[in-house]
């Protein structure tokens, strides 16, 4: 017999319950209870980034990560990025530069830039792609990838009064 429990958090925003057992992971209580598809599942070893969700503001394998841990936490998603207005820079630039074929892997990729500029504001080639690196792409688009965090970067600076 398997024990269940609730938690509370903040959801992109929101304060949250869901019921749990303690074998859940962060990927399924999201979607299955808040119907958020963003974070999904595809190796299930957190080796490919595709369930990528930031959790008190750093990024975490939602596919690794138990649910319970999140008790009292804040988590975000790639579906808080945007408002029904407007994309956030991140995710204008990936589409401008093209930074996505089949588009599986991009919010987990999207998530983490947004994490790498919020840390690194200006950041090179190799900074990107080390940072980066724990993310997979099947499709290759690994070039448009670096360009579309070089753009968001630069948005980025327009957007927030930095000189250029």
């Amino acid at each position: 017999m398997s024990t269940t429990r609730t938690i509370s958090f903040t959801l992109n925003g929101d304060q949250v319950t869901a019921e749990i057992k303690p074998h859940h992971n962060l990927v399924e209580v999201l979607q299955r209870d808040f119907n958020l598809m963003g974070a999904r599942e595809s190796c299930g070893q957190g080796m490919c980034g595709c369930c990528t969700v930031l959790v008190d503001g750093t990024a975490v394998s939602g596919c690794l990560y138990l649910a319970a841990f999140v008790d009292g936490a804040e988590v975000a998603t790639v579906e808080s990025l945007s408002t029904r207005e407007r994309l956030s820079e991140v995710q204008e630039a990936f589409i401008e530069a093209g930074a996505f074929q089949c588009g599986f892997c991009t919010p987990g990729f999207v998530l983490m830039t947004e994490q790498l500029l919020d840390r690194h504001p200006d950041p090179d080639d190799d900074t990107i792609r080390h940072y980066l690196v724990g993310n997979l792409c099947r499709c290759a688009a690994y070039p448009e990838i670096v360009q579309a965090v070089k753009i968001a970067a630069r948005r980025r600076k327009v957007e927030r009064g930095a000189v250029m």
